[in-house]
């Protein structure tokens, strides 16, 4: 979220938007007994999502900041030191929670140009220096990210995903930073947040919030990593 600050009932407005955007207007009045029915009637949902991590060993990555290539560097060494150690990527789960100021990197290149995500939270291109106009965790190319005494390493998140990495967005971040944004713009507030939804990368899940991914990924058995 930025520091821009919203009034409580603009707050609440936006809320509420973004729990219609996500089909889930119904769950900010529902019981917690009938909104988690709602919840794993769709096969969608993000509880049905996590239910999809698997292996003996477990771990989460919770990054609510940007905080250089670590969220993305090191679920690729936890995979590689696994199969160092004789466990498969197979026999691991890795989930990475992609929040607050650390959301964007779960959107588009083409949203990064546009709304200047690289100036706003303070990250640049490791290809240029300059603050990013794409997101450098999408797509990347072979060279963009080196470790010394290591080399060029594939952590864009499409290579991730490619070896069995979970990634999911705070809904709340989308909701909120979109309407903080579309008000500096001038621009609607539910417009943005459809487009800013809209552009989420492919494969990546749509969570209620962070914290509660934080929340459900603990009872999936996962052991927790503060990577922002």
């Amino acid at each position: 979220m930025t520091d821009q600050k919203l009034s409580r009932r603009g707050f609440i407005g936006t809320m509420s938007t973004g729990f219609a955007a996500m089909g889930l207007s119904g769950l900010a009045s529902a019981s917690p007994v009938e909104a988690k029915a709602a919840a794993a009637a769709k096969p969608d949902s993000p509880d049905a999502w996590f239910n999809q991590v698997k292996g003996k060993h477990r771990i989460v990555y919770d990054v609510p900041a940007p905080n250089g290539i670590m969220p993305f560097a090191w679920p690729l060494v936890f995979l590689l030191t696994n199969e160092a150690t004789g466990s498969p990527a197979s026999d691991c789960g890795v989930v990475v929670i992609l929040r607050h100021d650390a959301m964007p990197f779960a959107l588009n290149s083409a949203l990064w140009e546009k709304y200047k995500f690289g100036e706003r939270i303070n990250f640049n291109d490791p290809a240029t220096g300059k603050p990013a106009t794409r997101n450098p965790f999408w797509q990347p190319g072979p060279d963009d990210f080196n470790v010394p005494g290591v080399g060029p390493v594939q952590i864009g998140i499409n290579q991730l995903q490619e070896k069995g990495v979970m990634f999911c967005v705070c809904h709340m971040a989308l909701t909120v930073d979109s309407a903080a944004a579309a008000q500096e713009l001038k621009l609607d507030p539910a417009e943005v947040l459809k487009e800013w939804t809209a552009g989420v990368l492919p494969g990546i899940q749509i969570v209620p919030s962070g914290v509660w991914a934080v929340g459900r990924a603990q009872e999936h058995h996962c052991a927790y990593c503060y990577a922002g």
